[in-house]
């Protein structure tokens, strides 16, 4: 199987990044245990709860909120993840003081629950009772414990987790199946996921034993025999169960968690669509199966749902090899994940130049971020805000043998054995500027060179370079697997040493460059990108605009119809802005629309109202 390069074996460079990364990692630190560790505490009767500091984590986690405490889990797990890449000591010791707290609270509460909400929520769910997601929320906490064991080696974790997994097994097993059905049809998170990985780290029967009793037929079994068993359905709650489906099928190797994981995509992606961000949904629920006009709204594109599909979408890659899904996985990256969390831009009419996160990322004109603040949501979203950000260095390259995967293009170093001899590959991004100069401080070197000239415009492709680098005597066999994205607007050529080796028009295949490498090689990979018109399913004549992956959006206050000179919708949009000291931007403007309307990269939007999808209309119907 193929399997992702990841935690110190990649290094990013890619600025941007680098500073979502930091930002989030800032964000981790300055939640206070205290206010992390509230619920835990308040449940174990650790505090009195009496004078209670109103600056305290808000929203869901507010002690009246029946999902209250959720959040810790996400923290845990996006702590371990940031851990992983960087070793970041000062997150593993404030890990280390939450275990230690959350051990007291286990203890006090019995010696297994240790959850910050009361185990009679779990009983009042057997009884039929509305109860908001208990195992939803409790799943949080697993994960968390899980991740902190894996990736930074904290066995107290595990010990947690495994003692509350003792409550599980027998509250579990007290229903008959029929019964313990009616349980699973309230949202479960993933749990089936969680049972796995415990399964794997400690091969304990009784999470055999759980994973079979989290079969959810009524679910995986339609599913299976091709019925469509989502639209309208809530998103976010089956997608961690097919997550789950995924790891079982890595722990045991069944086939049947495959089947559903591949009859899953199917229904929910390959026969539903998606917009051209890549996302999907609308008030949380799937769109029905190609029908996306009519679910241009204002709570698109669950932040959650993105995350998690994302992951399945790795998922899937690391089966097959299939590239499909690193398209996949570049769109929601670049106009999810990046467009719904840290955010930071110029000031819009008063406006702070920063947003932390927004829920849902709305699809109607004229639509504007819901930007959430530090301390007063804590919804769902703000639980994978924090895991999505840990680690960029995700995602980037991939192994299998002697295959290398180039799965994605930003500034990094990867570093991989091949038969037992240690590689660098180090890639970057020519920008084909000519000038280090970002700012009106004329602070760097201003030496007269070919590429300013050469490169007068913004050139319509782009490229990019990887350095071999061998440790040791003598040369490397392997192969170099290059993504061509299916954006590409010609062939995509690639280079070594400065020769034409190949070139390729097929975005379903990776450009693949075997040969005995030798220290300092050098590849060159370009890529011609240009706009593209992306229109909906269901309407041809209304569609988004997307430059390379990057959709793009038109500043508006009012919705917009696109009245054009000819039969291509992109020929209406000119470059506007171009250039910035040393940077070539990715700015637009419509050339016959009174007013004009300028457009940007969805993913730069702040506080800005916007229209992504537009109705375009020939000049006979201008009236």
């Amino acid at each position: 199987m193929i399997r992702e390069l990841k935690g110190k074996a990649v290094k990013l460079q890619e600025g941007e990044l680098l500073r979502r990364e930091e930002a989030n990692r800032q964000y981790l630190m300055k939640l206070e245990n205290r206010y992390l560790l509230r619920n835990y505490m308040l449940e174990a009767g650790r505090v009195s709860g009496r004078g209670m500091d109103p600056n305290a984590m808000g929203g869901w986690e507010d002690p009246s909120c029946q999902l209250r405490g959720h959040f810790l889990g996400h923290w845990l797990s996006a702590a371990a993840m940031r851990y992983q890449e960087s070793g970041d000591r000062e997150l593993k010791a404030k890990t280390e003081t939450i275990l230690e707290e959350l051990e007291k609270c286990q203890q006090d509460n019995g010696g297994e629950w240790v959850c910050p909400i009361p185990e009679k929520y779990l009983h009042w769910i057997g009884k039929g009772r509305n109860i908001w997601a208990p195992q939803y929320n409790v799943h949080k906490l697993f994960m968390g414990l899980v991740d902190v064991y894996r990736l930074m080696g904290l066995e107290n974790a595990l010990t947690i987790a495994d003692k509350l997994a003792d409550w599980f097994y027998r509250w579990s097993g007290s229903y008959t199946r029929e019964e313990f059905d009616n349980v699973l049809d309230i949202e479960t998170g993933g749990m089936l996921e969680v049972w796995a990985d415990l399964l794997e780290i400690t091969g304990s029967g009784k999470y055999q034993e759980l994973l079979s009793r989290y079969y959810r037929g009524r679910l995986f079994d339609p599913l299976l025999e091709g019925r469509d068993v989502l639209t309208n359905m809530h998103a976010n709650t089956t997608i961690p169960e097919i997550l789950g489906c995924a790891r079982a099928y890595e722990v045991t190797g069944q086939e049947k968690w495959l089947d559903i994981v591949r009859c899953y995509w199917k229904c929910a992606v390959t026969d539903r669509g998606y917009f051209a961000t890549g996302g999907q949904t609308q008030g949380e629920v799937w769109t029905p199966k190609k029908k996306l006009k009519a679910r241009l709204g204002d709570k698109n594109q669950e932040h959650c749902t993105v995350y998690n599909m994302v992951r399945l979408a790795d998922f899937l890659f690391r089966q097959t090899g299939d590239p499909s899904y690193l398209h996949y996985m570049e769109y929601n990256l670049r106009n999810g994940i990046m467009a719904q969390t840290y955010w930071q831009g110029m000031p819009w009419k008063g406006s702070s130049g920063r947003g932390l996160l927004t829920y849902f990322l709305p699809m109607k004109a004229a639509g504007r971020k819901d930007w959430a603040g530090e301390m007063d949501s804590f919804f769902c979203c703000h639980g994978t805000m924090v895991q999505a950000s840990a680690a960029w260095n995700r995602y980037l390259y991939y192994q299998r043998e002697r295959d290398i995967y180039v799965a994605a293009y930003a500034d990094s170093a990867a570093e991989f054995e091949v038969e037992g001899r240690r590689i660098r590959l180090s890639q970057r991004q020519d920008y084909m500027n000519g000038s280090l100069m970002n700012s009106s401080e004329n602070n760097v070197r201003q030496s007269v060179n070919d590429v300013t000239a050469a490169y007068a415009n913004k050139p319509d492709f782009r490229k990019y370079e990887f350095t071999v680098g061998l440790e040791g005597e003598g040369g490397a066999q392997f192969k170099l697997c290059l993504r061509i994205p299916d954006w590409i607007m010609d062939e995509a050529k690639a280079y070594i040493n400065g020769e034409l080796i190949a070139k390729t028009e097929h975005t379903d295949a990776f450009l693949s460059l075997e040969r005995e490498w030798k220290d300092g090689d050098r590849v060159e990979l370009t890529l011609p990108v240009g706009l593209q018109f992306i229109p909906l399913p269901d309407d041809p004549q209304m569609g988004a605009f997307r430059y390379g992956a990057d959709v793009l959006a038109g500043i508006t206050e009012q919705e917009r119809v696109l009245y054009t000179e000819g039969e291509d919708p992109t020929e209406e949009l000119s470059p506007d802005t171009e250039r910035e000291w040393g940077t070539f931007r990715t700015f637009y403007r419509t050339e016959n629309q009174d007013p004009g309307i300028s457009f940007r990269k969805l993913n730069e939007i702040g506080y800005e109202p916007y229209q992504i999808y537009f109705k375009v209309r020939g000049k006979k119907d201008r009236g």
